[in-house]
Formats: structure tokens, C-alpha cells, sequence
């Protein structure tokens, strides 16, 4: 049972508000909700008193009395997130106003390795780094996941998800309730950097879309300050809109699709063609060096100047440019935000994105559109899997999962 099951639909409304506020002062919470000074004040004072709510010093002034800022209390416990990727995992645990408590990262493969393998390393990881910050099981008051996949998020179980074949419906939440009494939120990676845009924007921007550019290609929507999954929990598989008819055989069976032509792996092949057929001495030495490429070295290839290098990231930002517009057009977001391993090849990618998409877009479509990376860059999944986790256990503090 949440700390806050208890709270009447005003003190909880004013908690979820402090939440997303980041720090607020009483005038901005009340300002935000719409409460009289003398209503918040009192939901405030009763929140402190039950240890749900700290003030955690003052804010600069704007003329007269110093604010003070508002945060969930940190003796309410910790908040643990987990972001699967499709070559890493990181884990982290945060205070429950998202103050980093500690982190940890490291490689691995879910195309080859499947929940038997990998889930036994989460959850040691999550036992190291709950002892390292100087917390127990019982204090965790919920665990956010995410995974590149489709996911069920009612259940918590991955629906085929293309890259981790050996996790079909396989239900992340149920694992780990063997270990942990905190309630358990799954949902699919990109939906969780949307999430942290969230978070990081206080809900300030109502309908914007992340692109993720890593292995795969995905997109997370946030319509009318809500993350949107659609009917099946599958909106924003936005890798497998055709870019080129004619183009290269997708893993999905189908041909041309931005993710086989503009995602990670699509780049590293080009490099090695680059490489091999000595239209570029400078991968080719890399390869003769390292054995092998990535795309950040295709990315320092490119600020060496080497031009096979920045033709190959120009193509893939035009390509993901283009899949772009078709969104722009659609969905009319106010901005576009990029992230996952695509955010290393630097500007010029940036670059090549926001010209196809301008070139490509209906001008009203484009005319206030903000195109950029973003600012939380490698720490944008695990900073979403706890703004989901807190989100979710705050707006249904009593129920079960």
C-alpha cells in the first residue's frame, strides 16, 4: 500500500502536482491547480505533516519573501528504474522527487540473450545498488522498466517484440514480484524517454513526439500532455513506415524500412562499405585497427572530415527526416525530439533531419516545429522509467498490480 492511499482527491491531486513540479513553490502549485492560497496552504501543511511533502530551501525572489521550494519527502523510500536496451542495460535508483541516488551501465545483447539471462543480472544489480545508496527491498515504493518492444502494459508482458525473440510474452512484472512488494510498471523504451521529456518539460508542452535512434527506430507520442500507446500498446512503431520501396529487406519481412536503412546497423554497414572499397582511409583504418566499426565511428570519422563518413550520416539523418515528415503531417507536433545512440553522430545528422523534414512537411505543420536532441541525453530512459513508475503508483495509490 502506497504511503498516499489514504490522501483525500485534493491532498493527491496537490501530491502528483508537487511531483511533476520539480521543486514548486506554494504560489506555483496553487497557480498550477487552480486552489485559493489559503486551500493549498492547509493541503500543504497537512502533506508535511504526514511526512508526504518537504520544503527543501528557498527560491530566488522575485520582490518580497524568499519561496520555498516543494518536494516529495525523501524519507518515503526509493524509486528504482530499468532501461533494457537492445545492447545495454542500465539501472538506477532515484529519490521520489528524482534526485539520482546511483547508477550503474553496462553491455549486453537481447537478440541473443533472453530473460533467463538477463533478468538474473537485473536483479543483482538492483540489490547492489539499493545496499550502495543505503536502502532495503521494503523501502522501494515502485520499479519502472523499459524494454525495446511492444509491450502490454496492463499486464506487463511483451507482445513479439521483433528484436528479443526469446521474450515473447514474457511478463517482466511478474518476475520480479517474487522479490519486491513495490508495484511494477512495464512499458515499451521509448514511451519512457517521452516520459522523462515529461518530467523534465513539468507538462509545460501537450503534444510532442521522441524519436529513438539506436538498433531500431521508435517513436514515443505525447497527445494532450498524455503518453499515447494507442489500441494495442503498439503507437510509435514508426521504424517500419517505408522510406524506399525498392530499398533493402527489413528483419519485419518487408522492404525499405527507415530502421533497415537510417538505424544503427544500417550505418555501420555503409561505414564498412566505405571502408572496404577505400572510398574512406580513415574507416578503413579503424577497421584495420579495431577489427571492427560502430557508428560513433562513423561519427569521428566525420568530424575528421572524411567525406564517405558525413555522406553516410547525412543519408541516414535524410532518411529518418523523411519518415519524420509523414509524422509532422499526421500528428502536428510542437516539437520533435531525438535521442538513444543517434544523438553521438552530432550535428550534422541534426542537420540533415530537420532539412528533410522542413522540405518534406505542410508549412503549417513546420511553422512553430522545434527539431533537436535531447537534453537528457543517455540518461533520458532510466530518468522515464521512474517518472512512469512514480506517475502510475501516484494515480492509482491503491491499486493492486
Amino acid at each position: 500500500m502506497a504511503p498516499w492511499s489514504a490522501l483525500s482527491a485534493d491532498e493527491l491531486q496537490l501530491l502528483v502536482s508537487a511531483f511533476w513540479s520539480a521543486g514548486g513553490s506554494r504560489h506555483h502549485l496553487a497557480d498550477r491547480l487552480g486552489y485559493s492560497k489559503s486551500k493549498t496552504n492547509a493541503l500543504i501543511a497537512g502533506l508535511v505533516g504526514q511526512g508526504l511533502l518537504a520544503e527543501t530551501g528557498v527560491q530566488p525572489s522575485n520582490g518580497g519573501r524568499r519561496p520555498e521550494s516543494l518536494r516529495l519527502n525523501d524519507q518515503l523510500g526509493v524509486v528504482v528504474a530499468v532501461d533494457i536496451g537492445v545492447t545495454s542495460l542500465h539501472v538506477a535508483v532515484f529519490k521520489p522527487d528524482l534526485s539520482l541516488l546511483g547508477e550503474h551501465a553496462e553491455p549486453i545483447d537481447v537478440r541473443e540473450q533472453g530473460p533467463g539471462a538477463v533478468l538474473p543480472r537485473v536483479r543483482a544489480l538492483m540489490q547492489d545498488l539499493l545496499q550502495r545508496c543505503g536502502a532495503s527491498k521494503r523501502q522501494v515504493l515502485c520499479i519502472g522498466i523499459g524494454v525495446p518492444g511492444p509491450v502490454n502494459f496492463q499486464i506487463g508482458q511483451l507482445v513479439n517484440p521483433p528484436l528479443m525473440p526469446g521474450w515473447e510474452g514474457f511478463s517482466l512484472r511478474d518476475d520480479l514480484r517474487e522479490d519486491y512488494a513495490a508495484p511494477v510498471f512495464v512499458d515499451n523504451d521509448v514511451n519512457l524517454m517521452a516520459f522523462g521529456e515529461l518530467w523534465r518539460l513539468q507538462r509545460s508542452l501537450q503534444n510532442f513526439v521522441v524519436i529513438k535512434v539506436g538498433t531500431g527506430i521508435g517513436c514515443g507520442i505525447v497527445c494532450h500532455g498524455e503518453v499515447y500507446r494507442g489500441a494495442t500498446g503498439s503507437a510509435g512503431d514508426v521504424g517500419h513506415i517505408c522510406v524506399d520501396q525498392a530499398g533493402p529487406r527489413c528483419y519485419c519481412g518487408n522492404l525499405g524500412c527507415v530502421e533497415a536503412m537510417a538505424a544503427g546497423p544500417a550505418i555501420v554497414r555503409g561505414a564498412v562499405e566505405a571502408a572496404q572499397s577505400g572510398r574512406s582511409p580513415v574507416l578503413a583504418e579503424m577497421l584495420r585497427t579495431q577489427g571492427q566499426l560502430e557508428a560513433v565511428d562513423v561519427a569521428a570519422a566525420c568530424r575528421s572530415g572524411d567525406a564517405a563518413a558525413s555522406d553516410i550520416v547525412q543519408q541516414s539523418g535524410r532518411l529518418i527526416g523523411q519518415m519524420l515528415a509523414s509524422v509532422v503531417n499526421f500528428f502536428n507536433p510542437s516539437h520533435v525530439f531525438l535521442g538513444g545512440g543517434i544523438t553521438r553522430m552530432g550535428p550534422l545528422l541534426l542537420a540533415a533531419v530537420r532539412q528533410s523534414v522542413y522540405q518534406r512537411s505542410l508549412a503549417l505543420s513546420t511553422r512553430h516545429l522545434e527539431v533537436q536532441y535531447t537534453p537528457l541525453g543517455e540518461q533520458a530512459g532510466v530518468i522515464g522509467a521512474a517518472v512512469l513508475a512514480m506517475h502510475e503508483t501516484l494515480r492509482a495509490p491503491g491499486a493492486a498490480r
